[in-house]
């Protein structure tokens, strides 16, 4: 599965050049404001970080690889965000991101249906296929964990074994932030504190045999990875 029949995809150099005029015309106001610093204002308008994610499921997108390929000849970094329910997609890529972020928001399958409300049969085998491919992928790889107060916070020992699979260059937990669709299943106190993210994170890493390298507070995330990693991409 790589797309709907019958749907007609812009091509790569289309997506990118809309992509860009978007971002030309959400900034263009910070012009004409007096605290708006003219250099930055004008860096900001040459964006060199492509961000596939936020929109949908990006690896239903046919031309993905070749999207990826064309910001790469163009200078940007490609971070490419996906809930793992095409693996088919992942492992035919002509063209690697810059880095691939997995999420995994839940430690099993029950928790998996409860949390996640896959559309179609499959989804966690997929996302299991997923986890297994992740280790022949020349790219830094990333699974995000989404924690959810009270639905998919806990069950450290089987998280650690799923993300022993993918053995990802790094580990992301992140709480969940009560915003968009989620509102109409769950509610403001879904949302973990930072201690208790990082309480969860230091078990992963214990369990691992990792460390937390960064965390930042007002987004409820860590990072876990080996020491001595390299937190910047260099390309």
């Amino acid at each position: 599965m790589t797309g709907f029949e019958g749907t007609k995809y812009p091509e790569p150099e289309e997506l990118l050049e809309r992509c860009l005029q978007e971002q030309r015309s959400l900034v263009s106001g910070f012009k004409g404001d007096e605290r708006c610093d003219p250099k930055l204002w004008e860096e900001s308008r040459h964006p060199n970080q492509v961000a596939i994610s936020l929109s949908g499921e990006p690896t239903l997108y046919p031309h993905l690889g070749e999207f990826i390929a064309l910001c790469k000849r163009k200078g940007m970094t490609t971070f490419l965000v996906t809930n793992g329910s095409v693996p088919k997609a992942l492992a035919n890529l002509s063209s690697l991101p810059s880095q691939l972020y997995v999420t995994v928001a839940a430690p099993n399958e029950e928790l998996f249906k409860r949390v996640c409300v896959p559309q179609f049969d499959g989804a966690w085998e997929n996302l299991m296929e997923t986890l297994e491919l992740l280790p022949s992928l020349s790219t830094r790889t990333v699974i995000r964990h989404t924690l959810v107060r009270d639905w998919n916070l806990g069950w450290e020992d089987e998280y650690a074994r799923l993300d022993e699979i993918a053995s990802p260059t790094f580990i992301e937990p992140k709480g969940y932030v009560f915003v968009g669709d989620s509102r109409t299943r769950m509610t403001i106190e879904n949302m973990p504190s930072h201690s208790s993210v990082v309480e969860f994170s230091r078990r992963i890493a214990d369990r691992l045999s990792l460390e937390i390298l960064a965390e930042r507070e007002d987004s409820r995330v860590t990072l876990i990875g080996k020491k001595g990693s390299k937190l910047k991409i260099v390309e």
